[in-house]
């Protein structure tokens, strides 16, 4: 499986800042350490260049974060202070992403370490998102002619409201949200279907809802799928509100992979949140993506 990963998505922070940017580094440790991955899997992320970034993103934004004179009440909305790292991570998990896409149409699945950044607007970037990877990925596959239709299944207990604002129009995508009614974004911005659900809810409720919504993003006939496989639905979640087990979440991350390999259709795994505490758990909820990925590829003989 190829997965792409980058020493710059981990960047200095203060702290006592809420964001868990030690899950990237060990989150590939992990993968490494269990035998998930192994070294042959793992493929450096090149950076995004900018002409890509503006199929999604409004130019003045993209100058304007790169060389740091972004307007300071967008960089207060995206929460993570700004510097010529952050650019550098906010470059690679994008191109991560892309280069993820382009593999996965070769392969069938494929991966980045980062990325799943759905907050972010053509015009500013909000709730830790900078550049929206899924929609600058989703639009460079389309205006190359490498697929016709895409499908965005965004499982991240947040809803996407970037990835829904900068697609929305487009009915060559469709993007599925199942996201907290009462979570972050308090004002949503309408998917092509979006399930938000009650705080509280468990497995039982949960996977059943995954389940009927995947039948919608089926019948749409997507050429690939970004699965936006955020952990922050686990019931560690620190911000998640639900009652996900770990087994619930890798059901989960099973059901939407099987689904698109059994209809051949190419699938990116991207991470999305997780702010469990302690971090370890975090990590092992993606690692358990991962598994998931590995199990479906087995099951079907790949």
């Amino acid at each position: 499986m190829t997965v792409y990963y980058s020493d710059s998505y981990t960047v200095p922070l203060p702290p006592d800042h809420r964001f868990p940017m030690a899950k990237y580094r060990m989150l590939r440790d992990a993968l490494l350490a269990e035998g998930v991955l192994d070294e042959a899997d793992l493929h450096e992320a090149v950076p995004v260049d900018r002409d890509t970034l503006l199929l999604a993103h409004d130019a003045a934004y993209v100058d304007a974060f790169i060389d740091g004179t972004v307007d300071p009440a967008i960089v207060r909305r995206i929460g993570i202070p700004w510097s010529e790292a952050f650019v550098r991570r906010s470059l690679a998990s994008t191109g991560g992403t892309l280069a993820a896409a382009r593999a996965a149409l070769r392969e069938g699945i494929a991966g980045n370490l980062a990325g799943g950044t759905h907050h972010a607007f053509a015009d500013r970037g909000e709730g830790y998102c900078v550049f929206n990877d899924i929609a600058v990925a989703s639009l460079a596959l389309l205006r190359e002619g490498l697929v016709r239709r895409v499908g965005v299944v965004d499982l991240d207990v947040h809803q996407g409201n970037g990835t829904a604002a900068i697609l929305g129009s487009d009915e060559r995508v469709f993007t599925l949200s199942i996201h907290g009614r009462n979570n972050f974004p308090f004002t949503k911005v309408d998917s092509t279907l979006d399930v938000p659900v009650e705080d509280g809810i468990g497995d039982a409720e949960y996977l059943p809802l995954v389940e009927h919504a995947l039948t919608r993003v089926l019948a749409f006939g997507p050429d690939i799928i970004f699965y936006q496989a955020g952990v922050d639905v686990l019931h560690t979640d620190a911000l998640g509100r639900l009652r996900m087990t770990h087994d619930g979440v890798m059901a989960r991350d099973r059901m939407v992979i099987d689904a698109a390999l059994s209809l051949e259709i190419p699938i990116v795994l991207t991470l999305g949140g997780g702010y469990s505490k302690p971090i370890e758990e975090t990590v092992r909820g993606h690692v358990g993506t991962y598994r998931a990925a590995r199990a479906a590829m087995i099951g079907l003989g790949a």
